[in-house]
Parts: structure tokens; C-alpha cells; sequence
């Protein structure tokens, strides 16, 4: 299985959710700055629950941009090491995308995100089908039983969060549209209302 990095720029980010990293092959490597001296409790306790996955990387000299040349050393480092391995950037500077941009170019996994929920191994990746999507919402609408959406914006507003928001306005209306053709959505006026299939 693929090795994820996971190189955590501290100065730009303090992350509060390292203990998703428990379970999976995650190996994360905290920067810190020089003048950083004091780590929070429960980040140290999250980070050596990881063991011998977890390090800390101090730089010892403080500079324009030196932690962000550290992460792209490492970076290379490690990927010449293991060529299938994908790096995790947790960082809010957007210094990295072009870097990330040219490591793609290069076949090298990469991705920056701001928290640690955000990196793709969170996140469910959306279905590619019109036809996928919709067994997705018709799953999502049956595990709501009582407190499905009653208008068609709350609807609307739900299937967008229901796809991380990935889905432009074009792909929503046509899934909306697709679910009253099918008849699992009805409208009467701005309310709505389903036909969702009986759970076994």
C-alpha cells in the first residue's frame, strides 16, 4: 500500500486533528521554526500516539521562507527514496502549489491541503456517473428518514454539501432535474417531496 507523508508546515498551521492519523500508513513530519519552542500538549500526546511514524523537524536558523525550502527538501528526499509515496503539504501558504504543480508534472504524488481533514484520504472522492451520484442521494435521503430537506433549496443546498461542494451549478440543477424525471423528487411549488424505495 502507498505511503502517505504527511509534512506539516507549523508555523502556518497548528493542527488540532493529527489523531485521524492513527489508523493508515502515515508517517508525519512536524516543521517547526526556530523561535518555536513550546509544543501544545495534546498535539505532542496526538503526535506520540503515531510512534516511530511521527517526527519532529526544528530548523535551527530562522529565514524568508525557510521552513517552506525545508518541506521541498524533504520532499524530494523521501520521493526519490519511495517513487509511489504521496505527500500530504498541510499548509495555508499557496507558496507550495507550484511546486506541488511540478511534482505532479514529474509523477510524484502531491497535494496541499489546510487541515488534516481535507487531505483526499478523507475525503470520499465523487462519483463520476450521473447515474452513481444518484444512488448516492437516494441512499442519503433514506438515511435521513424523518428529516429530509422540505423545500428545493434546502434540497439544493444539501446535495452540495453531500458532494464536498465539488459539483458546479450546471452539475446540481441536472441532478436535481434527474431526480424528479425519476420521480424520487417531487416539487409542488417550492416544496418538495420523495418517492425513495423501500429499504429491505
Amino acid at each position: 500500500m502507498r505511503t502517505n507523508f504527511v509534512l506539516v508546515d507549523f508555523e502556518n498551521v497548528q493542527p488540532k486533528d493529527l489523531g485521524l492519523l492513527k489508523d493508515g500508513l502515515f508517517k508525519v513530519k512536524l516543521f517547526l521554526g526556530p523561535n518555536q519552542s513550546k509544543i501544545p500538549v495534546a498535539l505532542a500526546s496526538s503526535l506520540q500516539s503515531l510512534g516511530s511514524n511521527a517526527e519532529y523537524i526544528v530548523l535551527e536558523t530562522a529565514g524568508n521562507n525557510a521552513l517552506d525550502f525545508h518541506i521541498a527538501y524533504y520532499i524530494g528526499l523521501l520521493s526519490a527514496e519511495d517513487p509511489s509515496a504521496f505527500f500530504h503539504i498541510i499548509s495555508k501558504d499557496s507558496g507550495f502549489d507550484p511546486l506541488i504543480k511540478h511534482l505532479k508534472g514529474r509523477k510524484v504524488f502531491a497535494q496541499r491541503s489546510t487541515c488534516i481533514a481535507n487531505i483526499p484520504f478523507f475525503k470520499p472522492t465523487l462519483p463520476a456517473t450521473p447515474e452513481a451520484q444518484i444512488e448516492v442521494v437516494v441512499a442519503d435521503l433514506i438515511r435521513r428518514k424523518t428529516s429530509k430537506p422540505r423545500t428545493q433549496k434546502t434540497l439544493l443546498s444539501t446535495l452540495h454539501a453531500l458532494f464536498k461542494k465539488e459539483l458546479s451549478e450546471q452539475q446540481l440543477s441536472q441532478l436535481f432535474a434527474s431526480l424528479c424525471s425519476r420521480g424520487v423528487v417531487k416539487v409542488d411549488g417550492t416544496k418538495v417531496s420523495y418517492e425513495l424505495p423501500v429499504e429491505p
